[in-house]
This record gives C-alpha cells, sequence and structure tokens, in this order.
C-alpha cells in the first residue's frame, strides 16, 4: 500500500502523505500514487481545489526516501514529464494548496515551491538539504529560489542545505500565512473552499494568466492578457458577478459551491 491518505471535502482532495516513521519522505510507490490522484483530480469535474499536507507535526515531507534510495537507487520518485511526485514539473488547472505541517525540506520543499497557496504551521522549517548528500535540487528547487527569493539567500540554501524558519520564508513571500499547528489543516480547507466560491472560470483564467505573465515580458502579458480576458467580460459568471454586486447579494456561480 502506498503511503498515502486521500479524503474527499466536498469540491476539495485532500491529499496526506502518510510516512511518520520516515518523516514522510516519499518512496517510488508513493509518488506514483499522488500523480495519479492529482491526474484524476485534474479530469473530475466535481473537484476545484487539492491540498497536499503530510501526517503528524513532525515532518511535512523530507523529500525522496534516502532508505530506497540506497536500495535500488536514487530518483525513482521521479514520474517523467511531471517531476517529483507528480507536482514539480506537471502543468495544472486545479489550483494546489501545500498545508506545511513541519520539516519541508529536499524534495518536500520542492513540492511545496511548486504549490500555487503555501501555508504553514508556526513550527515548519524549509531547505534544501540535497547538497549534504552529493545532490543538488534539479526538479524545482533552484529554479524555483531563482526566481521567487533573492540571490544570496537562496544560494545560500542551496550551497549550505540549511534550513530557513517560516517566519523567515513569510517574509520572502514564499509562504501566504503561518498559522498555530493545531489550525493548519482546517486553515488550508476554509481557503481552498472560500476560494471556489468564486467563478471557476475566473479562478482558471486567473491562475493561467499569472503562469503565463511570469515568462513574459510585461508589455507582452498586457497584450496577451486584454484578448484572453475578452470572453471572460461577456461570460454567465461575469455577469452575474455584475449583476449581484449591483442588487447587492451574493453572486451564484456555475460550479464547486462547498
Amino acid at each position: 500500500m502506498s503511503g498515502l491518505i486521500v479524503e474527499r471535502h466536498g469540491p476539495v482532495l485532500l491529499l496526506i502523505i502518510d510516512r511518520e516513521e520516515r518523516r514522510n519522505a516519499i518512496d517510488s510507490e508513493t509518488s506514483a500514487a499522488i500523480d495519479s490522484h492529482i491526474g484524476l483530480a485534474e479530469s473530475n469535474d466535481s473537484i476545484g481545489a487539492i491540498i497536499i499536507t503530510g501526517s503528524g507535526e513532525r515532518a511535512f515531507c523530507a523529500g525522496m526516501d534516502m532508505k530506497e534510495a540506497a536500495e535500488i537507487g536514487v530518483g525513482h520518485g521521479l514520474i517523467p514529464g511531471r517531476g517529483f511526485a507528480g507536482i514539480t514539473e506537471r502543468r495544472r488547472t486545479k489550483p494546489l494548496i501545500a498545508a506545511v505541517n513541519g520539516m519541508a525540506v529536499a524534495g518536500g520543499f520542492e513540492i511545496a515551491l511548486a504549490c500555487d497557496i503555501v501555508i504553514a504551521a508556526d513550527h515548519a522549517m524549509f531547505g534544501l538539504s540535497e547538497v549534504k548528500r552529493g545532490l543538488f535540487a534539479f526538479a524545482g528547487g533552484v529554479q524555483r529560489l531563482a526566481r521567487q527569493v533573492p540571490r544570496s539567500t537562496a544560494l545560500s540554501m542551496i550551497l549550505t542545505g540549511e534550513p530557513l524558519s517560516a517566519t523567515r520564508m513569510y517574509g520572502l513571500g514564499v509562504i501566504s500565512e503561518i498559522v498555530p499547528s493545531a489550525q493548519l489543516r482546517q486553515r488550508a480547507l476554509d481557503v481552498a473552499h472560500a476560494m471556489l466560491q468564486n467563478s471557476w472560470e475566473a479562478i482558471r483564467n486567473g491562475k493561467l494568466l499569472y503562469e503565463m505573465a511570469a515568462d513574459m515580458p510585461i508589455d507582452q502579458s498586457l497584450r496577451f492578457g486584454r484578448a484572453f480576458g475578452e470572453a471572460t467580460l461577456k461570460s454567465a459568471d461575469s455577469q452575474e458577478g455584475v449583476a449581484a454586486f449591483s442588487q447587492g447579494r451574493d453572486a451564484t456561480f456555475c460550479r464547486f459551491q462547498s
């Protein structure tokens, strides 16, 4: 059996890495299971968002299962075309929230960096420890730190392998909020459900435009955004949102109402 617990909370899929005795390190079977469930969620119209977290309070994910790696070789948790646990290289339409309940190191930090929203427990720590094992974080850790974190801090994490606190990560803008550990999972669920009260079309298009704009010059992204957004101005959800505002009521959109 893979070390993964899967729960449905209305339109939200909750994935819990359940290998607490290994600090929720991901072996090849668990990696394949996470990849499979995210793939199924992407094609399931009743699922609007995904949350990933770990069991217990010690670790969110310690990355690759080093004991398995010693037995069968490194890299077995990498899914071709989709990266570590099927997350770090994957293009998704459904928002993915990381609820970081403890140490997020090596591949665990790479997973968190690949998520759209990161909420952390107050005791969480983040680091790229691969360098201590003769490796480096090529599955997205180095690349995303280069985009999200100032050079000196990023290279310190990459070259020393030493972790930073949730407070420091919040200050750098890597995580969106810090909450007490006991409230973490519920807070992630609340954020997901609140998000899905909004127009699914607007969520999908806003996420897509953000990701495309990150790789474009600003003038190009503005032109693309205008062309891309024209259809939204005429959409049923847009008309409902404007009408609801003018009538002083809550908007009722088509999908993912919790």
